[in-house]
């Protein structure tokens, strides 16, 4: 199979879905019933769009995994122990490690050239978290003596940060850990050099709210302009990243559809509201297409400066919040 880094133009793109969708037909046995159950004819699936996403709730039931690999290491989600949280088994951590390396070097530079620090509590206290060990490994390349992680020790970072501020620090944080953060400070801080990327995620701790909010705040808190976002999740081993205005691009072998939360199998004109569903294609040894329950829209495309025939144009998109329950139609097998 080709390298999926090297993909340049959309008809790459589309050969290499194409490619993955067949050998996963073939080799990933949920994901063969999933689209049995479908009657789905793999030899006449010939468009992108028409490719079965599976639904993300099958990585809490069901072995999503290439048969020609054994079950031994995987990421799983966030969560209590009582909960039915998802795994998702990892056949090649160095598809995982080179799909990390290219996207934030694409998207933010070259890891060797920050400093890293995580205020990420809940994963750190998850010893299969998927963000952990993307954290550690852009840590390992940055190999930065102040490298490190913080949990509920607010005055300890602030008075590193302070240290700091003549260099190129990443502050990597789940939403609600970084507005803590900001509570124990009576005052507005002063980091206008450090870089934020929050990572999503309240967990039930802080109030709701939208992504622009949060944005605002935390932009206004830290002081700083550059409050990124990185979008990614359990089942995924791909991240798309948003330097701003909540508008979120991917790496070319990563792509974004939206689908109508009436008819699940079915897609949305660009800027209207549904679910997302995600290609990935680094889970060639799970599933790259994933029908998720997160709700967005698509904003524009991407902008190209290459001269390729045919050039890869990923669209931007926004994340607007999780599908209610009560409104997923036409698919039983979501549940399932």
């Amino acid at each position: 199979m080709k390298n999926i880094f090297n993909i340049k133009t959309e008809a790459d793109f589309r050969e290499k879905c194409l490619e993955t969708f067949r050998y996963q037909y073939e080799n990933v046995e949920v994901y063969r019933k999933f689209c049995d159950y479908l009657r789905v004819n793999p030899s006449e699936i010939q468009e992108v769009d028409d490719i079965p996403f599976l639904p993300i709730e099958m990585f809490k039931n069901h072995l999503v995994l290439d048969e020609n690999f054994s079950v031994e290491q995987y990421f799983q989600s966030s969560g209590t122990t009582q909960m039915n949280r998802s795994k998702h088994f990892i056949a090649d951590f160095g598809l995982y490690e080179e799909s990390i390396y290219n996207s934030f070097e694409k998207f933010i530079g070259k890891p060797e050239d920050f400093i890293f620090l995580g205020l990420l509590p809940n994963y750190s206290e998850n010893p299969h978290s998927s963000l952990i060990y993307m954290v550690d490994f852009l840590m390992k390349k940055s190999g930065k003596p102040e490298n490190g992680y913080f949990l509920y020790n607010h005055q300890e970072l602030f008075e590193l940060l302070q240290n700091l501020k003549e260099k190129k620090v990443i502050l990597f944080g789940v939403s609600f850990a970084l507005l803590d953060f900001l509570d124990s400070f009576s005052e507005n801080l002063n980091f206008s050099d450090l870089f934020i990327i929050e990572t999503g995620g309240m967990k039930g701790r802080k109030e709701e709210m939208t992504k622009d909010e949060l944005l605002k705040i935390l932009q206004k808190g830290f002081g700083t302009d550059r409050i990124f976002s990185e979008y990614s999740m359990t089942e995924l081993l791909s991240q798309a990243y948003s330097l701003g205005k909540n508008i979120y691009e991917t790496p070319s072998w990563m792509r974004i559809l939206v689908r109508n939360t009436e008819d699940p199998f079915s897609y949305v004109e660009k800027g209207r509201t549904g679910a997302i569903n995600i290609i990935d294609l680094a889970n060639v040894h799970s599933c790259s297409f994933i029908a998720t329950q997160d709700l967005g829209k698509i904003v524009e495309n991407s902008q190209v400066s290459s001269s390729l025939e045919n050039e890869i144009s990923s669209p931007r998109f926004q994340v607007l919040g999780r599908i209610d329950h009560s409104d997923i139609r036409g698919c039983s097998l979501l549940v399932s």
